[in-house]
């Protein structure tokens, strides 16, 4: 097994070299970009410097789809002469043609333009949706909308000039540095990052924000993002963040790399977030008041950003076979700094949900190892998060802190393996970690009994297990009566919802939360307390409890829907849209606003509106057997939209209604439209 690990390290290092890296070191790429919103396409210049390190007749840059507005040329420092030189365009790359001599400096200048096929979005400007523009380089390439690099392991430090409408905040990497005045409504915003790191981290927001910002304690602004609408809201999305930064460069040992810090929410966003080099883009779906945040808050995807801001962009995988030292990372020391914010109990929960996870994993068979680079995001980023937690269980906490700040240091602005996170391991340890590493990094298998008694060694882990209606059902009264925690309460209360007395109500939220979820059923003697989750500070317990009460007692329905009728919800108005399949659903609920509460959950169809609302609206609709025109076009125009999931949604949703006669013909003329 030892012999395997060092040969696949042997085979990914000799990859990397057989790169362009090996004969030509980028360093420096200045360039201007400015966009047309109606032709949604981007134009610009770059200029690339580069250093040879071999004697070759021809280098190249990722350039996709992209045409050439102007012929391209090369500033060849020596001399101080440009060149128009020859180059080949073949649709992914751009080469260029010329006696490149090892040792000499040179500058390629390329003007071009493009509609992005992906990478970047521009989203709103045909419909009324906030009208932006955003990035989103990794897996998708920034070589979509900007001539640059697809292999991580070319690091490069860029100046980015964004020419806008200056009505708009424009947001890049670093600091922002110059900003011209206004020329025809538009301004030129020049950005600069001071240390160099992989194209895919190059990332731009633009759209109508106002701004707070916060320093840390070393000194660094913090700049977090906000929709003018949400500025009471800001509050609890952003909630820690200056907490959670300040304990992270503490707890690494070594200072944020980065200029600032800047967090900026995007509608419809790909991903929950993405660590953008001092730039983190993530979905407005995170954005919440002070209810949501008991339910769906922002601060595990904050903080998983910010670690990768060390572990992702200062020091970034060579391949994709090391990618749990980004995803592995960044999941164990987002968990530790929300620890810092919530406790030891929540810390120990996430893990045992993510031991759960790899268990459910290996048993359907999908397990897989932390070193194949075909692995499932559950391996790299909880596996890889529950090999740290072991490692420094095994090595001790100053060990392991020493061997993270010393691989942070060492490879800092790097590209790195997983022999170079190990070596670092092995020169601060007298501990024996060679079997550990062939272990967690090459076995498909994840060890659950030995994380699970590591988990037992906490008393709070320790009650969880115990309390169990499945395995001692005598004890169960006892269970739902005991001063157990959310957690373990929860877990009695899916087991044995037929069980519950008034008494449980008296619990926190969580634990009427549970109650909401799992009786559905409701006896007469518990309609009071029941009725009092209508209350709560919890949309997901709204939500449930509302259907439930609905269903259970038709004849005080009209009171249930008055007492929620002006409550939203999440960003995907989770409440109000069961609201208003409810109120349509009650025959005697205010008739004269029944086609109003159609339209409205048919507009929630539309474009105008994120993904995640759509979605909800179109399965109602699927619920309750209607599907008027406007929402059947609105569908089809959804099975092109560049979210996969939503498009997959989208698309299956279509497939389903065109078996049903009321709707075949309609969706046939839709799609040919």
């Amino acid at each position: 097994m030892r012999l395997f690990l060092s040969l696949l390290l042997f085979v990914c290092a000799k990859m990397v070299l057989a790169q362009q890296t090996d004969y030509v070191d980028f360093t420096f790429c200045k360039a201007f970009v400015k966009f047309d919103t109606v032709e949604k396409s981007v134009s610009g210049i770059v200029r690339h410097k580069f250093v040879m390190l071999k004697d070759v007749d021809s280098v190249f840059v990722d350039a996709q789809k992209m045409d050439i507005t102007n012929p391209v040329e090369l500033l060849d420092f020596e001399n101080s002469e440009t060149y128009k030189i020859a180059y080949r365009n073949d649709g992914s790359k751009i080469w260029l043609k010329y006696g490149f001599k090892a040792g000499k400096q040179y500058e390629v200048i390329i003007n071009y333009k493009v509609i992005p096929g992906k990478a970047l979005y521009f989203v709103g400007w045909d419909n009324e949706a906030p009208n932006q523009i955003w990035t989103q380089g990794q897996g998708k390439y920034t070589s979509n909308w900007l001539p640059s690099f697809d292999d991580m392991n070319e690091k490069v430090a860029f100046s980015l000039t964004i020419r806008f409408n200056n009505e708009y905040e424009v947001i890049s990497n670093g600091k922002k540095v110059f900003e011209t005045e206004t020329v025809d409504g538009k301004a030129d915003h020049v950005f600069m990052m001071e240390k160099p790191m992989s194209s895919y981290l190059v990332a731009l927001a633009i759209g109508k924000y106002d701004k707070q910002v916060e320093t840390s304690a070393s000194g660094i602004p913090l700049e977090m993002y906000y929709y003018p609408e949400d500025s009471l809201k800001v509050e609890p999305t952003y909630r820690y963040t200056k907490q959670m930064f300040d304990f992270l460069e503490q707890e690494i040992g070594v200072p944020y790399p980065w200029q600032n810090y800047k967090q900026v929410p995007v509608h419809d966003f790909l991903y929950a977030g993405m660590e953008n080099t001092s730039l983190t883009i993530f979905s407005d779906a995170f954005v919440t008041d002070s209810i949501g945040f008991n339910d769906k808050n922002y601060v595990n995807v904050n903080a998983h950003e910010l670690a990768h801001q060390w572990f992702g962009d200062m020091v970034t995988e060579t391949s994709g076979t090391h990618h749990w030292l980004q995803e592995g990372f960044a999941t164990y020391y987002a968990l530790l700094a929300e620890r810092a914010v919530f406790g030891d109990k929540y810390y120990y929960w996430r893990l045992y949900e993510y031991a759960q996870e790899l268990l459910d994993q290996d048993n359907r068979g999908a397990g897989t190892a932390l070193l194949n680079p075909k692995s499932s995001s559950v391996t790299f980023y909880k596996k890889g998060a529950w090999l740290l937690h072991m490692l420094r269980e095994k090595i001790g906490d100053f060990a392991f802190r020493q061997a993270v700040r010393n691989y942070l240091i060492a490879h800092q602005f790097q590209n790195v393996s997983s022999e170079d996170f190990i070596r670092e391991v092995k020169n601060v340890s007298d501990v024996e970690v060679d079997g550990f590493f062939e272990k967690w990094l090459e076995s498909p298998v994840f060890p659950y009994n030995e994380v699970m008694a590591s988990l037992e060694q906490s008393k709070f882990i320790q009650e969880y297990l115990m309390a169990d209606c499945e395995a001692n059902n005598a004890k169960c009264d006892y269970y739902l009566e005991a001063p157990l925690s959310d957690q373990a309460k929860s877990k009695i209360i899916s087991q044995v919802p037929e069980r519950i007395t008034s008494d449980v109500f008296m619990d926190g939220l969580k634990v009427r939360q549970a109650i909401a979820k799992h009786v559905s059923k409701i006896p007469d003697s518990l309609k009071t307390q029941y009725e009092s989750l209508l209350k709560d500070d919890s949309y997901v317990t709204i939500e449930a409890a509302l259907y439930n009460l609905w269903s259970n007692f038709p004849n005080d329905r009209i009171r249930y829907l008055d007492k929620t009728k002006g409550i939203i919800g999440f960003q995907d108005r989770n409440v109000r849209l069961l609201w208003l399949v409810l109120a349509l659903s009650t025959p005697d609920y205010e008739q004269n606003n029944k086609q109003a509460y159609f339209d409205e959950l048919i507009g929630y169809t539309a474009p105008d509106y994120g993904f995640e609302v759509r979605m909800g609206a179109f399965s109602y609709l699927q619920a309750l057997n209607l599907f008027p025109e406007a929402a059947l076009a609105n569908l089809v125009n959804a099975t092109n939209h560049y979210n996969w999931q939503f498009r997959s949604f989208a698309r299956d949703l279509v497939g389903a209604l065109s078996n049903d006669e009321r709707y075949a013909d309609i969706l046939e003329k839709l799609k040919n439209s």
